[in-house]
């Protein structure tokens, strides 16, 4: 085929002609990536009639253009909260310590949580992704890298409130050693948690308990009609997963014996009927996740949390997890999710995630993409949808291709857009959208209009002349300082988050030089939009001279200037109440850095003494306070 020929099939199925490049130029994509890209959609190489879907950015325009001309579709936004301004905490749930956890953060510390929030003034918690992980490889452990976005993480499951729990000596010390490490260890707490919850099957299974309020039979059954074929599957999943790690294949459905890799084949089939409690144990695991994730959500309702909890969605799935291996035909099989070379990331990502089809993920009444939001919506009163842009295009790289080999592919936005608008009317939930780095142009328009609240970071809203004004925010949007892939604001000062993108080798030493020239115009820049905000930043405040004190006083003048701005939404992040040395994450590194592990350095009961936490939450109070 000609490469006009070739371009014309690519525009025509939405794969732009060009990327952008880290100084902002448009840099034609490969022949060989469009014929990859064509592949992974699974087009067929033969050019047809007709005018092309889209021709690179200004094709992109004109479609958005023609789409917009219609009536766009709303999500949800309660009267009372677009009246009014709120502010909250964002943590990640399995950092919290507590005494009576086990290891790690869990829905009955998120309990806890919940009237921790309440009493300091706030309404809401934002959560990391609460999706289901692999469980037979407990290490996989990032949330943004889910086996299966329509299932929960059973390890956030409470088990000491489960019916028929026991305590022993020998537990109690393994517990005690699982709460004292400075990480997470997914492994030991995996480890200790299924093999207690499969003795406590044993009990449920003989009739204890009979009748619970919380943990009813009849609502276990009612559960399993409810998730049908996918539950089975899901769990099925991780019964075999559990086998093939103890045979040494891996969790993931790419190392297993062909027979087993499709869940239609004979050999599983068979595998599920010489197994069938293993996989019912599985499914009441899932279960026992949603009854204490509702029961957690109920609760922060009736303490008065006027959001109760917002939880993230992750832009896509492990590509060997339970939901590719469950529903193939909908995922993108050649192809990975990632993103372009950028200043931050000179090479390009490739987040190794699998992504829905274009032409299935808004197809049908059960759409994948409406049971995926559905998952999350029926806990929350806002999801915040990682890497917004996904709902006009993605970046796509071909398997076996370096990031920088990839191409953007369109997605059916306003099909999208009506889902959201329809299951948050539905479920009463906020929908929150992740519109930072390199979007498509018009976007943030499109989500405005569609009442999809924009998220913005104080590093990132910042331009040629400084830090923008809090009162040039907008409204329809949530503010905040950092997230999970920043570091704490005393950090960001120290330029923690430049000397560690230099030692894991993310840019090289030219850009890191850059980097720290930048920040130290940042710095200043700050201070000034904070003087000029009429708030008393600390004076003589340098990187060198920023000793903890003159940092806390930073931080609370920052949060102030947040909860200043005229966004309906403001976060503060947990983290930064509790000075955290270690980053949650850092992008673009995977074993020379424990990402998702690092554990609060403090435990929950004694937040309560810190000062920056007060502070913190006068400060919100005073600039937001509850009508």
């Amino acid at each position: 085929m000609k490469s006009k020929q070739l371009d014309e099939l690519a525009r025509r199925h939405g794969i732009s002609i060009t990327r952008p490049s880290p100084d902002g130029q448009e840099v034609p994509i490969s022949n060989e990536t469009k014929r990859k890209i064509l592949a992974a959609l699974k087009i067929e190489p033969r050019p047809k009639k007709g005018p092309p879907k889209s021709s690179g950015k200004a094709g992109a325009h004109s479609a958005r253009s023609r789409s917009m001309k219609k009536k766009t579709p709303k999500a949800y936004l309660s009267e009372g909260l677009s009246k009014t301004r709120v502010w909250g905490i964002s943590l990640q749930l399995y950092e919290l310590r507590s005494s009576r956890n086990w290891g790690m953060g869990d829905f009955e510390d998120l309990t806890v949580m919940a009237d921790l929030v309440r009493s300091l003034g706030g309404d809401f918690i934002g959560l990391n992704p609460l999706h289901a992980p692999f469980l037979a490889d407990p290490d996989r452990c990032s949330p943004y890298e889910p086996s299966n976005r329509q299932r929960l993480n059973p390890l956030y499951v409470a088990v000491d409130q489960v019916p028929g729990f026991a305590s022993s000596l020998a537990l109690d010390r393994r517990l005690e050693d699982l709460r004292q490490t400075d990480l997470v260890d997914y492994v030991g707490v995996a480890h200790t948690k299924l093999a207690v919850l499969r003795s406590l099957w044993a009990n449920w299974q003989r009739g204890v308990p009979s009748r619970h309020p919380v943990y009813d039979p009849a609502d276990f059954e009612a559960f399993l009609h409810e998730g049908r074929k996918g539950l089975r599957r899901h769990a099925l999943f991780e019964a075999i997963s559990f086998s093939m790690v103890k045979s040494a294949a891996g969790a993931g459905w790419h190392t297993w014996p062909a027979e087993y890799q499709n869940p239609d084949n004979p050999a599983v089939v068979e595998f599920e009927r010489e197994n069938a409690d293993e996989v019912r144990f599985h499914m009441w695991l899932q279960w026992l996740a949603h009854r204490q994730l509702a029961e957690a959500a109920e609760h922060a309702r009736k303490v008065g949390l006027r959001i109760g909890f917002y939880l993230d969605l992750a832009v896509g799935e492990a590509i060997d997890g339970s939901a590719t291996w469950s529903k193939r035909d909908i995922y993108i099989a050649g192809a990975t999710i990632g993103s372009p070379p950028d200043p931050f990331a000179t090479q390009g990502q490739d987040w190794h995630l699998a992504a829905f089809r274009p032409s299935t993920i808004a197809s049908g009444r059960r759409s994948p993409y409406r049971r995926m939001v559905s998952a999350a919506m029926r806990y929350a009163g806002a999801i915040r949808i990682d890497h917004a842009a996904a709902l006009r295009r993605l970046f796509l790289v071909p398997l076996d291709s370096l990031p920088e080999a990839g191409a953007y592919v369109d997605y059916p936005q306003r099909r999208l857009l009506k889902i959201l608008a329809k299951v948050s009317a539905r479920y009463r939930c906020v929908v929150i959208g992740e519109d930072l780095g390199m979007l498509p142009e018009g976007l943030q328009d499109d989500l405005s209009e569609a009442q999809i609240l924009s998220y913005r970071v104080l590093s990132y809203e910042r331009d040629k002349s400084g830090f923008r004004p809090a009162e040039v925010y907008p409204a329809l949007a949530l503010a905040c300082i950092s997230t999970h892939d920043h570091q704490t604001l005393a950090g960001w000062w120290r330029g923690r988050d430049v000397k560690a993108r230099a030692e894991h080798g993310i840019v090289p030493p030219d850009v890191t030089e850059q980097h720290v020239k930048e920040r130290k115009s940042e710095r200043r820049d700050l201070k000034e939009a904070l003087g000029n905000a009429g708030l008393d930043p600390p004076a003589q405040l340098t990187a060198r001279t920023a000793d903890e004190e003159k940092l806390h006083d930073l931080v609370v003048c920052a949060y102030r200037f947040i909860a200043r701005t005229p966004s309906l939404l403001a976060a503060v992040r947990l983290a930064d109440l509790t000075s955290e040395k270690r980053p949650t994450n850092i992008p673009g590194t995977s074993d020379d850095y424990p990402n998702w592990k690092p554990k609060l350095s403090v435990a929950i009961e004694n937040f309560g003494a810190i000062p920056l936490v007060a502070r913190i939450a006068a400060a919100m109070r005073n600039e937001r306070p509850k009508e």
